[in-house]
């Protein structure tokens, strides 16, 4: 079976083509700029990479392009569209209803229609493309991956918010977490390659978004995400957790309606907000080496943040085994895995600098003598939901 898999953003749009018989991925591509005049998408058919400039007003429009490319002449990844047995589709917020993936019928579309206040931005797209396959491939069987569903194992006492029990009871204001296909990924793999699922994982996600997992015996147990992927340690653009006092406080000061925060809180801040440099963890870590002071307060002090969590999480999971690091960052950035791992020596956990010194490669980068072994996991969310999907609708 040919697995298609969509992950629709705010105004992006990943896909993948994916053979399970063969687990070869045929096809992936990545729309930018949706709903503008130039909009692209970035095509790769067996490792042959091209650029199409074709603008795409909506997400229909942008899955139309693509299905029209998997059948053409001049691509010919596929003879005939109904090669395609299902569709997976990413979506970032199940809420408490969905502990698991799910095949998509009318009663799973408005549960994700109910979480719509829980993600606004997110939740329309991911069913903007359940409607463009209903209408451009009907009657294709599609499953729901929710970004939220592995950490519905958490425990009451640790998504519960120290508010007023009534917005629970109302609204279902709790800690959800994100980032769940991933960190269910790493802790399917690094179970594979030490062999055992009795572990204790603190799998740390580190790219624009960013997050750590606790994961005890392939389960999660604790997340750094919360309602919403805005809290948690300092990412790319976003600010994690602060005093939410500063928030009431910086909107009186400077005059900034509601809205608008939270554009700050999610688009300005973080490394970018305090370096000033760029969006980019690249151009910020090259502005560091060349000693720009907030280039290197915004690295070191987003490091002292995620080591904190390390050592939060050990609490959460009675110790740990292993530490891993996946996304984009966590996978390439071997600065970053440095400055964590220089404040976490008082843990027995020691990083080996040579092993350390690699970009995208599974590999352990721990010393011989660390109490903790160390792991760079590349993650693969798509693989996840290609093989929810092939396993519901097989």
């Amino acid at each position: 079976m040919k697995v298609l898999v969509l992950n629709c953003g705010s105004s992006s749009l990943k896909c993948q083509l994916i053979d399970m018989e063969k687990k070869e991925r045929i096809m992936k591509g990545h729309y930018d700029r949706i709903g503008g005049s130039r909009s692209s998408l970035r095509f790769n058919v067996r490792g042959n990479k091209t650029v199409i400039e074709h603008p795409a007003r909506d997400f229909e429009e942008a899955i139309s392009e693509i299905l029209n490319l998997l059948v053409s002449n001049e691509y010919k990844v596929i003879d005939d569209l109904s090669e395609i047995g299902a569709v997976g589709h990413r979506i970032v917020h199940g809420g408490e209803k969905f502990k698991n993936s799910v095949i998509i019928n009318d009663e799973v579309i408005k549960a994700i229609e109910d979480n719509i206040t829980l993600a606004p931005l997110h939740n329309p797209a991911g069913l903007a493309g359940i409607r463009a396959i209903e209408k451009l491939l009907p009657n294709i069987p599609m499953v729901a991956v929710f970004d939220t569903s592995f950490h519905q194992t958490m425990d009451r006492k640790t998504y519960i918010y120290q508010l007023p029990y009534k917005y629970y009871e109302d609204y279902k204001i709790r800690k959800y977490g994100f980032h769940g296909i991933s960190h269910r990924y790493v802790a399917k793999r690094i179970a594979e390659i030490l062999g055992t699922n009795k572990l204790r994982v603190i799998n740390c996600h580190l790219g624009q978004g960013a997050s750590l997992c606790a994961i005890k015996d392939g389960i999660s147990i604790d997340t750094s995400m919360g309602l919403t992927p805005l809290a948690g340690v300092p990412m790319g653009t976003r600010c994690g957790d602060v005093d939410p006092s500063i928030i009431p406080t910086v909107m009186k000061l400077y005059d900034i309606k509601p809205d608008e925060m939270l554009r700050i809180l999610n688009k300005e801040s973080g490394a970018w907000g305090v370096s000033g440099v760029s969006t980019d963890f690249r151009d910020i870590e090259r502005m560091a080496s060349q000693g720009d002071e907030r280039s290197i307060l915004a690295l070191e002090s987003r490091a002292y943040i995620i080591a904190q969590y390390i050592a939060k999480f050990i609490v959460s999971l009675n110790g740990v085994d292993v530490i891993t690091f996946a996304g984009g960052i966590g996978e390439n950035g071997f600065e970053e895995r440095e400055r964590i791992c220089n404040y976490l020596e008082c843990f027995g956990i020691k990083l080996d600098k040579e092993k350390n010194k690699i970009r995208g490669e599974e590999a352990e980068i721990s010393t011989a003598d660390s109490r903790v072994k160390l792991y760079i996991v590349p993650t693969n969310e798509e693989i996840m939901i290609a093989t929810d999907t092939y396993e519901l609708t097989k």
